[in-house]
């Protein structure tokens, strides 16, 4: 909107002495004509504004022209631009939102703390994205809508290590972003569930109201099943080597287990995020076509449940 782009220069030139009118049409991703239109709009409304030609011009405000924010300590300035990773706010659609606010927010800043703001912002980093990240990108959409508009929501979901998806009405407590990964909060019959984003096939808005428990906040519930996460037994990533003739099939049946994309070639080599040693014993059906590499614990289980089957069905052995 026009009357947003008009503060975001606003502020901007608060924040220096001068700014080329290129580089404002850069930030705010508009024309350079469309700029100049905005200075004069500025000036025809008594903002002390003006626009220098020239190699070294730019757009510039009358020197002791500000706006100011007070009551801001030096810690607080620093911990205003400690922000959650950009991914989150990339996700829900938030991305332009954010970097507008922190423009209002460093423009406005008492002139003795935007040094100590600025530095923070150049030294401090955080990345949210895990290593081992989703399969693919993720869809926020009608999750978002969700629980802002405080409506049910039903969703066609897939369990990890399930090839046939389930389906679910569902009354949302909100959206968590936990390292990189997007998961749905929310009450099945009653009772709190947690739904990774990235496993939802289909979600479709209801026009009922949510019905969530009385005096449930999201996060009460999350912590709550966030607990009840970190309980269980720590997953075990095995990596393996798959003829790329079955790795259609592994896809399909196990493609929730994947901790990432698989690499190129034949053989492909693929992670999967298992709960313990005797869960890689499913791996054996794919026979020769699948090596499993690392960790030694993870081929041992499998040398192991290989010779009980081979002594099972040999014909000399003992007592047959």
């Amino acid at each position: 909107m026009k009357s947003d782009r008009l503060l975001s220069i606003l502020l901007l030139l608060q924040n220096r002495d001068r700014v080329p009118a290129a580089e404002l049409a850069r930030r705010l991703e508009v024309s350079v004509r469309t700029i100049y239109r905005d200075v004069e709009s500025l000036s025809a409304a008594g903002v002390p504004v003006y626009a220098e030609r020239g190699r070294h011009g730019g757009i510039a405000l009358l020197p002791g022209y500000r706006t100011d924010v007070t009551g801001l300590t030096a810690d607080e300035a620093r911990a205003l631009f400690v922000l959650a990773g950009p991914s989150a706010h990339a996700d829900l659609g938030l991305d332009g939102a954010l970097g507008s606010a922190l423009r209002k927010v460093m423009a406005a800043l008492p002139a003795p703390h935007r040094p100590a703001a600025e530095a923070i912002s150049r030294r401090i980093h955080i990345d949210p994205v895990r290593w081992a990240a989703p399969t693919h990108a993720v869809d926020l959409g009608d999750l978002r809508t969700a629980v802002f508009t405080d409506l049910r929501l039903r969703l066609r979901y897939r369990h990890g290590g399930t090839a046939e998806p389930s389906t679910y009405t569902v009354d949302p407590y909100g959206l968590v972003a936990k390292a990189g990964v997007w998961y749905l909060v929310a009450d099945h019959r009653g009772r709190p569930r947690l739904y990774r984003a990235d496993r939802v096939l289909r979600a479709t808005l209801t026009d009922e109201p949510v019905r969530r428990r009385a005096g449930q906040e999201l996060t009460d519930v999350w912590e709550e099943l966030r607990r009840e996460v970190e309980g269980r037994p720590a997953e075990l990533l095995v990596t393996a080597r798959v003829r790329r003739s079955r790795l259609a099939t592994l896809l399909r049946l196990r493609g929730r287990q994947l901790t990432g994309p698989p690499s190129e070639g034949d053989p492909a080599t693929v992670e999967f995020a298992f709960t313990g040693p005797e869960d890689v014993r499913s791996l054996l059906a794919y026979g020769p076509d699948l090596e499993v590499v690392s960790p030694e614990s993870a081929r041992r289980e499998l040398a192991a449940a290989a010779r009980a089957v081979v002594e099972l069905y040999d014909p000399v052995r003992p007592g047959a």
